[in-house]
């Protein structure tokens, strides 16, 4: 005779919930592995440490990690977000924006004084930018 399981919404809902720990868990080891190799402060050896400790003891060296560096953990995640935020607008400024005819000949008159451009190179230069 065999026998057909049929699950209950509240076996539905434990096996859902413990489907998102499991991914929340996945995320958080992650997101420490990462940590640990981009810290700057942390030597060679004190990685090693830290990765053997998270890999042999998952849930304690997770936790242990997080009390120990959570907080330089967070300055170093805002300190780069920071710094990609400011590359992508240096960048979209500079694509977006080009440079005005008055810097392009400066530049040019900089490159026609240190002999990189000849005067005849400078002043057609110099005439399509005006033009």
């Amino acid at each position: 005779m065999v026998t057909v399981w049929e699950p209950s919404l509240g076996d539905v809902f434990l096996s859902m919930l413990w489907f998102f720990l499991f991914v929340i868990w996945i995320w958080l080891l992650i997101t420490v592995f990462a940590d640990i190799i981009r810290s700057e402060d942390m030597g060679g050896w004190g990685k090693a440490l830290w990765t053997i400790l998270v890999i042999v003891l998952p849930y304690l060296g997770v936790f242990v990690y997080l009390v120990a560096r959570g907080r330089s953990m967070t300055e170093r995640a805002a300190r780069s977000a920071k710094l990609q935020q400011e590359q992508l607008r240096a960048y979209v400024e500079g694509v977006a924006a080009p440079p005005s005819p008055a810097e392009e000949i400066g530049r040019l008159a900089e490159l026609h004084a240190s002999g990189v451009l000849t005067a005849e190179e400078f002043a057609q230069a110099k005439g399509k930018l005006l033009a």
